[in-house]
């Protein structure tokens, strides 16, 4: 009996990563900020945050998502 599933990927992609790592600079901005009580910049981090987020998003849009056209899964 085969069980076939419809493996998503788990975001591994050129446009998920590159979402992740704008998110993660921007979290570590912002906590930083919040701890040097820096209010504007905790402010500019969040805007970060949603930057990486419309990256992201474009990015998948442009192909380079799981699924798109200019992304090519690696066998492991």
């Amino acid at each position: 009996m085969s069980i076939e599933s419809a493996d998503p990927g788990h975001g591994n992609s050129p446009a998920a990563w590159t979402a992740v790592i704008i998110m993660l600079v921007a979290v570590t901005i912002g906590t930083f900020a919040f701890w040097f009580d820096l209010a504007w910049l905790v402010w500019a981090s969040a805007a970060l945050l949603v930057v990486g987020l419309i990256v992201g998003w474009v990015l998948s849009r442009a192909g380079y998502g799981v699924n798109g056209s200019k992304y090519a899964a690696k066998v492991h």
